[in-house]
């Protein structure tokens, strides 16, 4: 029988203070029952020989230093998994909350996970088709990789997620065994909302896991959500094959609760005031991302996180950037425009693209017509600000057709509908037609057989 700690040394915050625990360990989660017979589960966060001190899940309000019973159970937070999870939506501890019971499982699984070995990684390839032009046609989103968006406070990043995870599909599998994971960290009720409406509405929820953890739940769920996502998706990636397209969001909710816990347990403070450790806890959940050997199924992220301030430079975006193998970048000034979705072209690259288009994979002159793309549009900045400064007037006949390929591309290529579904093929038709507003001369991305073979002024 496990021993039983009676009374508490001291609280603060979700953070109690316990005597010293016997053959205890990190992350090991405890029982915490009350004089009113009330139990409420807390995990040991730090252990040293004088004290333990646990984190308890539904806050500590009620507690007193002498009305506790603490029991250790000798196992970390587990999550029951099935097939049957599918279709379900739970709360950030992985607790149903769709009024459907219990999941029957026939195995649990560590949320912690358990790291992958690189040695034993597949190289990512083959694309996801998000139906969004911006992203298909420039950013390819490539399967097994981690790719974030980078947002701000007021646009429409949560739209954006709903969008790709309605839409989103194994290209050359047309969608077979293909799921979504979805988890939203410190969302308000409207938005949490907002988000299983969708998902009803458009009949997703059928391929999809939802775990829900509202600005209202306590702030230690909100550490456990994504690791309960990135869990249930290694279950459905490695155990049955499929293909788990993992959304999160958002990261900066998940980051501030990590500070919150981290000061109060009284760590001395990093950039921002941040703890030191950021980049790795970041790490724990970025890396659970990929594709193993000799395992057909695949993990592909997508964190979406709101940049205070719409500063890049930030330290949840600048650990993001290290870790992900890419980015995509929202911009204000197009959001303000009117343009949906407004990705900021330039600021946004995928890191594996290169390794998951063209001829086998998307069509061969997908690789070239996007280097060409990203030509022009860089080109048009530096006319724009030119023109600026003498005038458009001033400004040659083909700076002008620059200037008309800027607002076309804006609004036609990057511009689409909320519920528009774009395949490859009508992407890179969007893509030649806008090209064909510049002189050949000026496509010196794209080879002349390719040239011969799709452009048309």
């Amino acid at each position: 029988m496990n021993k039983q700690y009676m009374g508490l040394r001291d609280i603060s915050g979700a953070l109690a203070v316990i005597e010293p625990m016997e053959n205890a360990s990190y992350d090991e989660i405890v029982e915490v029952k009350l004089r009113d017979g009330e139990e409420r589960l807390a995990r040991i966060v730090e252990l040293t020989e004088d004290y333990a001190v646990v984190q308890v899940f539904e806050g500590t309000k009620g507690m007193s230093l002498e009305n506790t019973i603490t029991l250790p159970t000798g196992k970390p937070l587990m999550l029951p998994l099935s097939k049957e999870i599918m279709g379900r939506m739970f709360d950030g501890c992985g607790r149903p909350i769709d009024g459907l019971g219990p999941v029957y499982s026939d195995q649990e699984m560590d949320i912690n996970g358990k790291p992958m070995n690189p040695v034993s990684r597949e190289y990512p390839r083959s694309f996801i088709q998000t139906g969004i032009s911006a992203i298909d046609g420039l950013t390819t989103l490539i399967r097994g990789q981690k790719l974030p968006i980078f947002s701000g406070s007021g646009l429409p990043h949560d739209q954006l997620a709903m969008q790709i995870a309605t839409q989103a599909k194994i290209a050359d599998d047309e969608g077979k065994n293909f799921g979504i994971v979805f988890a939203a960290m410190g969302v308000k009720y409207d938005v949490a909302n907002y988000f299983i409406k969708s998902f009803e509405k458009t009949g997703a929820i059928g391929r999809s896991v939802i775990f829900i953890n509202t600005s209202s739940d306590p702030v230690v769920e909100r550490i456990l959500t994504p690791r309960c996502a990135l869990t249930a998706a290694e279950y459905l990636a490695f155990e049955h094959n499929m293909h788990v397209l993992v959304i999160l969001t958002d990261i900066t909710s998940y980051c501030e609760a990590v500070r919150e816990i981290s000061s109060s347990k009284q760590e001395i403070p990093s950039r921002k005031g941040y703890p030191g450790y950021l980049y790795s806890d970041l790490a724990s959940l970025y890396e659970r991302a990929g594709m193993l050997k000799g395992k057909e199924g695949s993990i592909t992220q997508i964190p979406i996180l709101t940049m205070p301030n719409d500063d890049i430079t930030h330290p949840i975006p600048d650990l993001t950037g290290y870790i992900t193998e890419g980015q995509i970048v929202l911009d204000r000034v197009l959001s303000q425009k009117d343009v949906y979705p407004p990705v900021s072209v330039l600021p946004s690259l995928s890191r594996l693209m290169k390794d998951g288009i063209g001829e086998g994979f998307t069509r061969e002159d997908h690789p070239e017509v996007s280097n060409q793309l990203f030509a022009a549009y860089a080109k048009v900045q530096d006319i724009r600000a030119l023109a600026s400064v003498i005038g458009e007037d001033e400004l040659s006949e083909t700076d002008k057709l620059y200037i008309a390929f800027g607002k076309a591309f804006e609004k036609e290529f990057i511009g689409q509908g909320r519920e528009e579904n774009r395949e490859m093929t009508l992407t890179l038709e969007i893509a030649w037609r806008l090209l064909g507003m510049l002189p050949v001369e000026e496509l010196d991305r794209i080879s002349p057989d390719t040239i011969r073979k799709y452009y048309k002024q």
